[in-house]
């Protein structure tokens, strides 16, 4: 069962992963402010779930290394459902051979 999670949460979830993500990197939020081109208090309010625009976003994930969290948002599809769909199903085994019986 798929539950809806607030827009809050995900917020909080969010900057909780770059929060992470920075500190795996070990540099501080003042040293990702600086990298990224933003002010400290982006990366602040990022890390709190409290949002920011999607410029400054994107200016921190770069300065993290992190832009391909954003092929993840809409991945290439290699091929079409509807492709799928008409393609005829590979035959998995053999037909069994049907014996006769002498009456």
């Amino acid at each position: 069962m798929v539950t809806d999670r607030l827009t809050s949460e995900l917020e909080a979830e969010f900057g909780q992963q770059l929060r992470l993500l920075r500190l795996r990197q070990n540099i501080d939020q003042r040293q990702l402010a600086g990298q990224a081109g933003v002010a400290l208090n982006v990366v602040k309010r990022l890390e709190a779930g409290r949002g920011a625009t999607l410029k400054s976003l994107i200016k921190v994930l770069r300065a993290l290394g992190r832009t391909d969290w954003f092929n993840t948002l809409a991945p290439v599809v290699s091929i079409s459902p509807l492709q799928m769909a008409k393609t005829k199903a590979t035959r998995q085994r053999a037909s069994s051979r049907k014996v006769r019986r002498r009456v």
